[in-house]
């Protein structure tokens, strides 16, 4: 009988300590290689700009192992909204050239710089930049288009120029080329 009880003791100390490491291990993330703040922010259901304010981030570069906070820490000073409530603001308005782009085409793989795959998510709303201008896992709002991620690059996007992801190739081609106004959201 005593055994019975020191091992139902044992395995009853088992599960809770497995409990509150899984309790800790969800409020953190370790960055695998391919990651991305999008992808990670996705994930968590979380923005991108939450991971950067709670991990100190000052760029969307992360690295392997490193160790990520994907929940908010409640000792932070704590705010009477949450980011996700509030509606986010624009920081910055820009008028760009615009085009627009399709995953589906002969050679074209569907999966953008920071690996989302448009094959799969086709009503996902992503825009290809030049990082230089706006950060990639940026949200912006595009006229016309509707609030989308910063989530591909492309060799002819440089200076203020994006292209538009479509799921089709007529919806692309309907969009053409045509100057727009963004807002870059918070």
């Amino acid at each position: 009988m005593k055994k019975w009880i020191s091992a139902l003791t044992i395995a009853m100390a088992f599960l809770v300590g497995t409990a509150v490491q899984s309790a800790e291990a969800s409020n953190t993330y370790t960055v695998k290689s391919g990651d991305t703040l999008y992808r990670i922010s996705l994930n968590h259901g979380v923005s991108v700009a939450d991971l950067k304010e709670w991990n100190d981030l000052s760029s969307n570069v992360i690295y392997p192992n490193q160790t990520l906070d994907v929940k908010e820490n409640k000792n932070v000073a704590s705010q009477s909204t949450s980011r996700q409530e509030t509606e986010k603001q624009a920081v910055r308005e820009m008028t760009v050239s615009s085009t627009a782009y399709t995953a589906n085409c002969s050679g074209c793989s569907g999966v953008t710089a920071t690996g989302i795959n448009l094959k799969a998510n086709p009503d996902q709303k992503v825009i290809s930049v030049d990082p230089n201008v706006i950060p990639l896992g940026t949200e912006v709002h595009v006229e016309g288009y509707g609030t989308a991620v910063a989530g591909d690059t492309g060799g002819a996007i440089k200076g203020n120029k994006i292209d538009v992801f479509f799921p089709s190739r007529s919806e692309a081609l309907q969009w053409g080329r045509k100057d727009v106004n963004i807002k870059i959201l918070e």
